[in-house]
């Protein structure tokens, strides 16, 4: 499938570029196994007591004891909250993990060979993902692949808004300083996709296996199948 006159490719990573059990089987449970002893061993580290304060203030609660923060943080994994100092807690647990070789990112086979033909063709390629941005640099970094990220000029998170909403795309447009019909946005979410057309990207749904095709939008099953 052919997309006129695309100068950047914005990709998320759940479902599009890497298969959600790898998130939802291997990396939420190692983080939820792994963040109480990794809270009580280092909440004095200024990185991550900036992030227990942060979770405080989304308590509602300045004093909460550190188990009432790690019992919260703990519900947030269970019912799958995009929570800002969740991921990034999350993304610090993550990088050890990685570093240790616990494990490494998936990716399905076609992506890392695009992802290079398109940065050969002058493409510059970007991800946003509800993952922190150190979450998505720790997981294209120890990929199956090898280290993909130098592959990549930019990275984007939920700090530049919420990925169903079109003013998150008019950000990142801004940010790439790029007509927003020459960016093209890659997920298998609908809802996402719909905001970034909003914003005026082009767009594709990937339609891997156990996602829903929808008919609003043009639809791939694999990046190979994405001419630049």
């Amino acid at each position: 499938m052919s997309n006129p006159a695309v100068r950047a490719v914005v990709t998320d990573i759940e479902g599009t570029t890497t298969d959600i059990n790898f998130v939802h089987k291997v990396l939420f449970p190692y983080a939820q196994a792994k963040l109480p002893d990794f809270l009580r061993a280092n909440a004095d580290t200024p990185a991550v007591a900036e992030q227990i304060s942060a979770v405080r203030s989304e308590m509602g609660d300045p004093d909460a004891t550190l188990d009432a923060v790690i019992a919260q943080l703990l519900h947030w994994i269970e019912t799958d909250q995009k929570v800002t100092p969740l991921k990034a807690l999350q993304g610090m647990v993550w990088a050890d993990g990685y570093q240790r070789g616990d494990f490494k990112g998936h990716l399905y086979s076609d992506v890392a060979p695009a992802l290079l033909q398109w940065q050969q063709a002058g493409k510059a390629l970007y991800v946003y993902s509800s993952g922190s941005v150190q979450a998505q640099k720790l997981l294209f970094g120890y990929s199956d692949e090898g280290d993909l990220t130098p592959l990549f000029s930019g990275y984007f998170d939920t700090h530049i808004g919420h990925k169903r909403e079109a003013t998150a795309y008019q950000r990142i447009i801004a940010e790439l300083d790029l007509p927003p019909e020459a960016v093209l946005f890659l997920s298998d979410v609908v809802e996402e996709l719909d905001a970034a057309k909003q914003a005026g990207m082009q767009t594709l749904q990937l339609v891997r296996e156990g996602t829903q095709a929808g008919n609003t939008h043009a639809c791939v099953s694999r990046f190979d199948e994405i001419a630049l």
